[in-house]
């Protein structure tokens, strides 16, 4: 396609240029596609249209893409540098024959064989004027504005009405190379390019836009014809001797509260709004693994995001990312009490469906709950779900609610076709605003009810937060997840569809905790949560500006060069930024006397700053615990090392979620690394160096207060190896409060109720309670948990064990 060198052209590629704002899908294509900038490129698009070419234009100029209106010259030959598979539709009439561009086709394909070094990558380009999914009946304004094909009149009053929401989605580039060489060079290939081509830009527009939304009533109607619901009122009506049709009536009700009225039109507006919040509250937003996603859809997974739950604000940035990232936002299970004035009503119609906390037995409720979550599966949208069932209150993962996933399950069970992928997602920030109501509540202030004021309070205290962090966790494919677990869990539901198997709650706990697993592994180490950590771990919460950086530098390398996982990400930069960057955002305390400049954490905010250290603790906890070896052994070789860390993984693995595949060979990088860096000295027997003490002594601090709740576990076991689980977790967390108040130990977590529980559940798992088959091993741990403590807090602990049981 030639350049536009008429006025009249010239004026419409002017006037479009002010009336379009362009989003590109994904923001940058060089980095998340193969796209290869030293090989020739066409684009190809669906319909030839002189308003998508001059859009795409704009774009190519910005990422040093070739222009669309360059035609492409290969070897005294001239081809366009974009090919169609439609022609244009005119006001009148029939659409232009696509011949032409089929001949196109066959010609780049002849080039190969002509030129064997020759490899021209074919780009899908695809553009969206405005997103609306449309309506299951379809409307006047769907059949005006969303038609994929429209006339060049219907084209501009799309671009007039919507070219403010324009999208333009680059896609993986396709190798004519491989093509030619795989398949031929002559038109029968081509004609099955452009077949596959076309099929490729239908998944795209439904990965977009998402499928036709239902009548809200007709949903209502179809869903009180299923059998389960139908079932489920007539025991509504015996059980409280009420007619049929008032248990019709309340059935109603409770769709009513549940289901969402999704509205394209307020999704608009809204992202105008969020638009402007993340500009005013954050100075960028950090996404890694979004084009993984992106993929799924496009291959026709049904998708379940299941992210952490921090803040309000994740139901608004997942949703945000999402449609900036190209892909329909879910529809989002809520707590009922978000239901409240304004904000319910706006929830539901940007997705939110409300679920109530408990279901206490309501046979009802519950069979409309789960009939309304198959269709949402069924007609293929996407949803989102927080397993934690509430915001974390101390920066850590809280232990999973299984409900809504056993539901999913149930979904799957009960014979959906397509993939159903739970897709883990990892949520932090720079700053969380509910940070200090947290520890207010914690601290025993009771928990205030959501209100339109609380959101007028929260927007009043708007500020520099710094930035967001959004990375996408190692997807979990259910019918493969169901397969390892149950190989002939089909075969079981096709003999008896209504008997719950024996294998269903232990799969679903299992999966519940891979969920947690997978969050945590994508986590993201930023700015905030490495200086908290470092600084955390300081006998005085302060540290001389450059050993701060030495250890934020020592952290981003360990980080880099021995990955927690591949869905990690860390912050960029160096220590001597990130300090920066804290200090811009008020975090920290910087003095400076005439020796030099020293960073501290305000006491003040102490426990508010542990919130954002245990974001990223289970990163660590491995370093730390090897570190604490070195420290506090005056001979330690790799096997002993080996060997405590095996002995103490099973409960970090279950207190923070931890998932490492292979726990010996990841201490081993650890240990190579830490020689490389000079920290150790040895191969196999080793000692620190003594001008890197300071830093390995910092590092083994962090895991400090994790080891003595432990040690205050395993105490309690070898002098008591008959305690019970719940004398365990009492006298546990008796201990913990009485070490905390003699040492200073501030941290929330350290006094968790509901931490000792878990780990007492993994040590029953274990067969440490109340056997004297593993007490040996208890009383090798105890002494091992011992040793590395300080002489004070490890005589504290003893002393305190033995008061407590009359020793």
């Amino acid at each position: 396609m030639s350049k536009p060198d008429s006025i009249f052209l010239r004026a419409l590629r002017w006037i479009q240029k002010w009336m379009v704002q362009t989003i590109v899908v994904p923001h940058d294509p060089f980095d998340d596609l193969n796209i290869d900038p030293t090989k020739p490129l066409v684009y190809l698009m669906k319909t030839e249209s002189i308003s998508d070419i001059a859009a795409l234009s704009e774009i190519t100029e910005g990422f040093g893409l070739p222009s669309p209106y360059e035609p492409l010259q290969l070897d005294g030959l001239t081809v366009p540098r974009v090919v169609c598979l439609e022609g244009r539709k005119p006001l009148f009439g029939k659409r232009e024959s696509g011949d032409k561009f089929l001949n196109y086709f066959t010609s780049l394909l002849s080039l190969h064989s002509e030129s064997p070094e020759l490899d021209i990558q074919l780009v899908p380009v695809c553009l969206y004027w405005g997103r609306t999914p449309g309506k299951e009946e379809d409307s006047m304004k769907a059949a005006v504005f969303e038609r994929e094909n429209p006339t060049w009149l219907r084209k501009w009053l799309m671009i007039l009405f919507l070219g403010r929401h324009n999208f333009v989605q680059f896609s993986n580039a396709l190798s004519l190379r491989h093509m030619a060489d795989e398949h031929g060079t002559d038109k029968r290939i081509a004609h099955k390019l452009t077949r596959v081509a076309r099929v490729h830009f239908r998944r795209q527009r439904k990965v977009m836009t998402g499928p036709q939304l239902p009548n809200r009533q007709a949903l209502f109607a179809s869903l009180l014809k299923s059998e389960s619901i139908k079932k489920a009122i007539e025991e509504e009506s015996a059980n409280k001797k009420v007619t049929v049709e008032k248990a019709r009536e309340t059935a109603i009700e409770y769709l009513d509260e549940i289901a969402a009225d999704y509205s394209d039109s307020l999704v608009r507006i809204a992202e105008r709004f969020l638009t402007w919040l993340w500009n005013k509250l954050y100075s960028g937003i950090n996404i890694k693994g979004a084009e993984q996603v992106r993929q799924l859809h496009h291959d026709g997974h049904e998708i379940v995001y299941v992210p952490c739950h921090r803040s309000h604000m994740d139901y608004l940035l997942l949703s945000y990312i999402l449609y900036y990232q190209g892909m329909v936002p879910p529809h989002i299970a809520a707590g009922i009490n978000l239901n409240f004035w304004p904000a319910g009503p706006m929830f539901r119609r940007g997705g939110a469906f409300f679920i109530r906390r408990s279901f206490n037995g309501n046979k009802l409720y519950t069979a409309v709950f789960r009939e309304y979550l198959d269709q949402l599966f069924a007609k293929g949208y996407a949803v989102e779900y927080f397993t934690e069932g509430g915001r974390s209150r101390t920066g850590r993962l809280l232990a999973p609610k299984t409900g809504m996933l056993a539901m999913t399950i149930n979904s799957v069970l009960r014979g959906i076709e397509r993939p159903v992928t739970l897709v883990p997602v990892y949520l932090g920030y720079d700053h969380v605003m509910e940070v200090a109501t947290y520890h207010k509540e914690l601290s025993g202030k009771k928990k205030k009810k959501e209100s339109v004021w609380q959101v007028f309070g929260a927007i009043r205290k708007l500020g520099n937060f710094g930035q967001g962090y959004v990375n996408f966790g190692e997807p979990i494919n259910l019918q493969q997840f169901l397969n390892q677990q149950a190989p002939e869990w089909r075969d079981e539901l096709a003999k008896d569809p209504d008997q719950k198997p024996s294998w269903f709650t232990p799969s679903v706990n299992l999966l519940a905790n891979r969920v947690m697993t997978n969050i945590n592994g994508a986590a993201a180490a930023s700015s905030v949560t490495l200086t908290s950590l470092v600084l955390l771990a300081s006998e005085q919460n302060a540290l001389e500006r450059s050993q701060l950086e030495r250890q934020l530098d020592l952290y981003l390398a360990l980080l880099k060069t021995v990955p927690y996982t591949e869905y990690t990400s860390v912050a960029e930069g160096n220590g001597k930024s990130i300090v920066d960057h804290c200090l811009s955002l008020n975090k920290f305390v910087s003095t400076k006397d005439l020796i030099g400049e020293i960073i501290s954490v305000d006491e003040k905010i102490a426990i508010t700053m542990s919130y954002y250290r245990n974001n990223i603790i289970h990163l660590m906890a491995l370093p730390s615990l090897i570190a604490s070896c070195l420290v506090h052994y005056d001979v330690c070789d790799r096997q002993r090392i080996h060997a405590i860390v095996m002995d103490f993984y099973p409960l970090l693995k279950a207190e923070l979620f931890m998932g490492i595949d292979d726990v010996p060979k990841h201490v081993d990088c650890i240990l190579d690394f830490m020689v490389e860096q000079g920290l150790l000295t040895g191969s196999d027997q080793f000692e620190i160096t003594p001008r890197h003490i300071t830093q390995v002594l910092l590092l083994a601090e962090t895991i400090s207060e994790t080891l003595q709740r432990y040690a205050i576990i395993f105490n309690l076991l070898a002098i008591k190896p008959d305690l019970e689980r719940s004398e365990l977790e009492r006298d546990s967390h008796l201990l913990a409060q009485r070490l905390g108040a003699l040492h200073g130990i501030t941290a929330p977590e350290f006094y968790d109720k509901k931490l000792y529980n878990t780990l007492s559940v993994k040590l029953k798992e274990l067969g440490y309670l109340c056997s004297d088959e593993h007490r040996a091993e208890v009383i090798r741990i105890r002494d091992n948990a011992n040793k590395l403590l300080s002489s004070l807090v490890r005589q504290t602990i003893v002393d305190s064990v033995e008061a407590e049981h009359g020793q």
